[in-house]
Order: C-alpha cells, then sequence, then structure tokens
C-alpha cells in the first residue's frame, strides 16, 4: 500500500474539497467522499471499492489502523491535524475519511426477491429526504429504491450520511428516462402478472389499511412540493392515502414520514398473510 503526506491545500487536497462539494466533479472522477465509523465499516463490509483512505497518522483509533490494514486501497493520504479538521464536516473531526467508487446503478444490477418490493421516489429534492428513505428501505425490507428526474445527488455527503449505514446495503437506481423506467415495469408485469403499482397522494384515496399490499408490487412516493408525476399516477393500479385523524390540522406527512409509515405496512401485511 502506498502512502502519499499532504502537508499543504495542495491540488490533492483540493480533488478531496470538491468530491465533498461539487456533483459533477463526483460523476467527472466516478468518487465520492465519505466519512464515519458505520459508513465505512458498512462500505468495506459491502465490498464497495475503497480507493484511498485519508487520516492523520498521529491521530489513530485501534479500530481505524486495523481499517487501513486490512482493506486493500490504491493509495492512502496522510494529511495534517490541521486539514483533517478542515476537511472533516463534523464538530468533531473524524479520524478517518475514505474516497470510495460510484457503482453502476442499473436494472440489471437489482436483485429480485421471491415477491418483490420496490419503492420509487420521484424527483427528490432534500439530500435529508433521500437519506432518510434509503434507510427506511433497508431497515422495511425493499429490493430496491429507484429515484427519478432531476433529484438531489444521490451521492451528497449529506445523503450518505442521513443513510445511517444502509447506503452501502440498499440497492439504488437513478433514471432520468421514463422509458426505460416503464420498459422495466412492463418486464415485471411480465414476470410477475400481479404485480401492483401503488402511488400515493394526500387526497382522498382508497385507505392504506384497505389496499391489498401482499403481491408483488411497486410503491410510487412523489416529490416533496408538487407530488407524484402525473406520468406515473396515470399508470398506477392503486391510489392509496394516509388517513389522517378527524381533528387534525395537517393534512399529510413529510415524504420520508409518509414512506416509513407506508413500507411498514407493506412489511405488516405480509408477514400477517
Amino acid at each position: 500500500m502506498t502512502e502519499t503526506k499532504i502537508y499543504s491545500r495542495n491540488s490533492t487536497f483540493q480533488k478531496f474539497e470538491v468530491l465533498k462539494t461539487n456533483r459533477n466533479k463526483r460523476y467527472k472522477y466516478n468518487e465520492f467522499l465519505v466519512e464515519g465509523v458505520r459508513s465505512l465499516n458498512e462500505a468495506a463490509k459491502n465490498n464497495w471499492k475503497i480507493k484511498s483512505f485519508i487520516y492523520d497518522k498521529n491521530n489513530l483509533s485501534r479500530w481505524a489502523s486495523e481499517m487501513i490494514g486490512s482493506v486493500e486501497t490504491e493509495v492512502n493520504y496522510c494529511l495534517t491535524e490541521e486539514l483533517m479538521r478542515e476537511l472533516s464536516e463534523k464538530e468533531d473531526s473524524s479520524e478517518l475519511m475514505a474516497v470510495i467508487e460510484m457503482r453502476e446503478d442499473t436494472f440489471d444490477n437489482i436483485c429480485l426477491s421471491e415477491n418483490p418490493f420496490i419503492v420509487l421516489f420521484d424527483r427528490p429534492s432534500n439530500k435529508g429526504n433521500l437519506g432518510t428513505m434509503i434507510r427506511s428501505c433497508n431497515a422495511l425490507g425493499a429490493d430496491a429504491l429507484i429515484i427519478t428526474g432531476h433529484a438531489v445527488d444521490l451521492y451528497d455527503p449529506n445523503v450518505v450520511v442521513s443513510a445511517m449505514g444502509s447506503f452501502f446495503n440498499m440497492h439504488v437506481v437513478g433514471v432520468s428516462d421514463n422509458t426505460a423506467l416503464f420498459g422495466f415495469v412492463d418486464m415485471l408485469k411480465k414476470r410477475y402478472p400481479d404485480f401492483t403499482m401503488v402511488g400515493t397522494t394526500a387526497h382522498n384515496e382508497l385507505p392504506l389499511y384497505s389496499a391489498d399490499l401482499t403481491k408483488p408490487l411497486m410503491l410510487m412516493m412523489g416529490n416533496e412540493t408538487m407530488g407524484l408525476n402525473k406520468a406515473f399516477k396515470d399508470r398506477c393500479d392503486l391510489l392509496c392515502t394516509i388517513p389522517m385523524a378527524e381533528k387534525s390540522y395537517a393534512t399529510s406527512f413529510n415524504v420520508s414520514c409518509a414512506a416509513s409509515v407506508l413500507m411498514y405496512e407493506v412489511t405488516r401485511q405480509r408477514t400477517t398473510t
């Protein structure tokens, strides 16, 4: 393993900075920057390609030293304490960060279960919501998450952090072309004749608990502000809603909260039938 020492804000350090802050540069390099014990543990456990570790050699715990020693990388970078503090987003700067290679996000890579459960998030615009959605999908047994349209960047550090390690355990596919998405759906409908597309809405539609969610399905969640795209709504086999309490001022949930409720109901129905 090669180790390169960095003592100033040179071009390599500036590359680390743009991996954190610049979406276009992330995709140019096909890399993203990750920090946090849970995220790094899960990335290594799930065989994501860790290209480099970044650290201050004088400030390493036993865990960090073992991680550096056990994971094969291309080159590691030893920074000063000041540069580590500048690069880290945490109040107490991370002792270990990593440059990780992005994974190809295609429908072909989705591993479908016997009774598929896929979640679609239409044009997510909030990083925290996308990260929370990934975490909920992982926690509640979804096979994959599809994100559509012009969305926040999947590899933004705030998305990775808010997913709390689930990021590296969940297959996520980003699609900008609805034609490809509908082709994938048509394939699923042929493979699973009772495959159901379930749309969600805040309007008075079928109550969640009255919908049959035990079949193979795709649960479609709308954008935070605009809701579900009309093209997706038109494709839905049914639209369902989460009923609010009669005296409630609120008419809907935050999208990530709503998704968790809906996914829990899918899991509940499937485990009680």
